[in-house]
Formats: structure tokens, C-alpha cells, sequence
């Protein structure tokens, strides 16, 4: 067994690094554990958008009622995998309980007080690794392509809580420079100011190691297939059978830091929430921000001289294979908007790790004298990764968060009788 000093952080996703580098920041010793050599999480494949006007939560009377529109076999970007239906069948269960509307006020208070810092946390965060370009603020475009569509959209999206965002009638020289690259109509479009995305997500990992290793942070290529405890602590094990006893352990994993954290005790229903992207030269793409068509539920970012197209939302077990239709429906989508991508056009897939009321995980875990958790940021994993790191760091510091983190406490998925006998041990 090694007995390792300092903090162990197990991931070496966007949220996972971002922790790591605040920590050996403020003068830890951290090694990250890592499964991937080359990562290619969920923070790698997303659209790259700070998308910090998403306050209102998923889990809410109204997504539960339009779940049945949106399902894939009607066209929609929802989908259930049926053969991994024990994975997903407990958390939609859990999902239901959290869709009320007490729910939803209370997961919409919860997100906003983490979403309202998570821009200015990336500005931090760039200027501190002397790139402020890493982050463009342009905003984002959203736009629907019938008038049925565009009122009623435009309507939900004035009422929605979007926080630090503003949100306006689409002007007319940008939607004229989105006619340019799209052969669709468009019967209208709202612009989103004080939002913005990353220059290109594989960079922003790229650097974030770069700075952690460059601060005298470690890295060691490796799985943690479980963790137990030893006289209040915990160990952490290794898929090589190799035992690791950190002062202090960081579970930041992503979805894999549900079964983890169930080895001690904790209830942490997180499921693979699977997103889908294509990504191909920009040739024919303006320069534009972000665009989310919103009939199809499909965003459009350029990186650089890259376009992705990123889509869907498919429960079911992380290390299911692949859906290769829903490549071929982004195919489709991509041809009916006339978007026309150059080169080889790479596919990918990767997991959001989400909870059944669409809050991150962040706190200490109870069952152990030395743990700690970050995980479970849904579609918002970049959006928080920077204020994530910067509150993990003065909770593990010992000082106090700038935000309450009771709402993301993980034995809120406790049941009353375990928590009880939890208190009287």
C-alpha cells in the first residue's frame, strides 16, 4: 500500500482538473488519478458554451410533461436505452419525485447561486493561466424555424429564469449572417448576452494540466475501482490491485463516482446521461457565436477552423456502445439546415454524469474523516468547473464557501432512517 501525502483527486475531467489545479494552487500536494491517458470525457465532447443562463432546473413539472414530445423515436433528442433500462429505471423514479414544482423553485434557487459566479470564476481562471482568450464572450443565438415555434419559444424563454444573462429579439444583421451559412428559413431567434463559450474544450483540459503539472501537481494514468475505510479514512483501490492511502481524497469522476461513493455507504443514484457530437471543418460556417436550434435540440459551435454539432440526451449505462442512428439523425440535420462540414468528420460520444434533480454533488462526505466530492454537473460541468474548483478549494482550506453548499450535500438522496443511524453511531 502507498501511503500517499496530500490530496488524491480521482478524475481528470474539466471539473476534476479544475479542483486539482485551485488546490495545488493554494498550496496542496495533489496527484490526480486519471483512467484516461488522452482524456476524452464528457467536458471534452461538449458544445463549449458557459451556459449560465440554464438556472432553470431539468427536473421540473415542465420538463416532465414535454418528455413524451421529445422522445427520439418521434424525432426528438430524448432516448431511453431499453437494454439498460435497470440503470435508468431507480433514477427516473427519483427523477419523478424531484419534478415538482416545490422541486423545481428549490432547484432553481440551488443552481443560481453556483451559476451566478460561474462566469466571472472563468475569467479567473483564464487570466490566471495567461489566457484570457481561452473564454469568448459573444453570446449565443437561439432560433426555431416555424412561427409556432418561435413565439412560443421566445415566450418560455422570457419567462424562464436566466440569471446573469439578457436576452433579446434576434437583430437583424446577425440572423442575416446565420441565413449566410443555413439554407433553412428561420421564423425567428433571441440573442443571449453575458454568456459566452471556451476557444475550444480539448484545449481548455490541455491547459488546465498543463498549469497543475507546471505548479507541481502529479498525474498517474490509473482506475479506482473502490474505495473502503481503515480506522475512519478511506483507502482508495486500484484496478491494478495496488491500495492508496491519501490524507485526503477528492472524488471529482463523473459518473464512475456513483458506484465509488456507494462503497462507503453513500446513496448516489448518478446515471450516464450520453451526448452525442459530430465535428468537422468550418469552411462554410460564419463567424458566429453558439447557435441552438431549438426545434431540434441541437447546438452549432465553431472552435477555431472545426464546427461541432452537438445533440441528445440518452440515458442509459455508461459503457453501453454507442447509437450509431444518432450520428446519422445529426447527418440528417446537419443536410436539411444545408451545413456543410470539410474534411473527415470525427463522431463522438460521451457521458454527462447527472443526479435525479439536475444538482452537482459538492461537499464533504460523511462516512469517512478525509473525503470529498465534486461531481454530477449534468450539462453544466464546464459552465461550473471554474467556481466548482474555486469553492472545493476553500472547503477542503477550511474556509468558508462564498456559496451555501447545503443544497449539494449527497445525503440529501439519504433516506431519513440511514441518516439517523448514520448520527448515532
Amino acid at each position: 500500500m502507498e501511503q500517499a501525502a496530500g490530496t488524491l483527486v480521482i478524475g481528470g475531467g474539466v471539473v476534476g482538473m479544475a479542483c486539482a489545479l485551485a488546490l495545488r494552487r493554494a498550496g496542496e500536494t495533489v496527484l490526480v488519478l486519471d483512467p484516461q491517458n488522452l482524456s476524452r470525457p464528457a467536458s471534452y465532447g461538449n458544445a463549449g458554451h458557459i451556459a449560465v443562463e440554464q438556472v432553470e432546473p431539468l427536473a421540473s413539472p415542465a420538463a416532465l410533461a414535454s418528455a413524451l414530445g421529445r422522445l427520439f423515436p418521434l424525432g426528438g433528442a430524448l432516448d431511453f436505452r431499453l437494454a439498460d433500462i435497470a440503470a435508468w429505471g431507480p433514477w427516473a423514479a427519483r427523477f419523478i419525485k424531484a419534478a415538482t414544482p416545490e422541486g423545481a423553485a428549490h432547484g432553481r434557487r440551488a443552481l443560481n447561486s453556483l451559476l451566478e459566479d460561474a462566469l466571472p470564476a472563468w475569467r479567473r481562471l483564464a487570466g490566471s493561466l495567461n489566457r484570457p482568450d481561452l473564454l469568448v464572450e459573444h453570446g449565443h443565438v437561439v432560433v426555431w424555424e416555424s412561427q409556432e415555434t418561435a413565439r412560443a419559444g421566445f415566450a418560455a424563454w422570457r419567462a424562464a429564469d436566466i440569471g446573469q444573462a439578457r436576452l433579446s429579439v434576434l437583430s437583424d444583421p446577425l440572423a442575416r449572417r446565420l441565413r449566410e451559412s443555413i439554407k433553412t428559413p428561420i421564423a425567428g431567434g433571441a440573442r443571449f448576452e453575458n454568456t459566452g463559450q471556451v476557444r475550444d474544450p480539448a484545449l481548455v483540459l490541455r491547459l488546465l494540466d498543463e498549469a497543475f503539472t507546471a505548479s507541481g501537481g502529479r498525474r498517474r494514468t490509473g482506475r479506482a475501482t473502490g474505495l473502503r475505510t481503515f480506522g475512519g479514512r478511506v483507502e482508495v483501490l486500484l484496478e491494478d490491485g495496488e491500495r492508496l492511502a491519501p490524507e485526503r481524497v477528492l472524488v471529482a469522476g463523473g459518473v464512475g463516482s456513483g458506484a465509488l461513493l456507494r462503497d462507503l455507504g453513500h446513496v448516489a443514484p448518478v446515471i450516464a446521461e450520453r451526448g452525442y457530437h459530430l465535428e468537422g471543418g468550418a469552411k462554410h460556417w460564419g463567424d458566429l457565436p453558439p447557435v441552438v436550434f431549438e426545434d431540434r435540440s441541437l447546438i452549432l459551435t465553431r472552435f477555431g477552423d472545426r464546427l461541432r454539432a452537438a445533440s441528445f440526451i440518452e440515458f442509459g449505462r455508461e459503457s453501453s456502445p454507442p447509437d450509431p442512428r444518432k450520428w446519422a439523425r445529426l447527418r440528417r440535420h446537419l443536410a436539411e439546415l444545408g451545413v456543410r462540414m470539410e474534411g473527415p468528420v470525427a463522431e463522438w460520444m460521451g457521458a454527462r454524469p447527472t443526479l435525479p434533480d439536475y444538482l452537482p454533488a459538492i461537499g464533504v462526505g460523511r462516512r469517512a474523516d478525509n473525503l470529498y466530492y465534486a461531481f454530477g454537473h449534468q450539462h453544466l460541468g464546464l459552465t461550473l468547473a471554474a467556481v466548482t474548483g474555486e469553492l472545493v478549494a476553500d472547503l477542503m482550506g477550511g474556509a468558508t464557501p462564498a456559496v451555501d453548499l447545503a443544497p449539494f450535500d449527497l445525503d440529501r438522496f439519504a433516506r431519513p432512517r440511514d441518516l439517523r443511524k448514520r448520527n448515532t453511531a
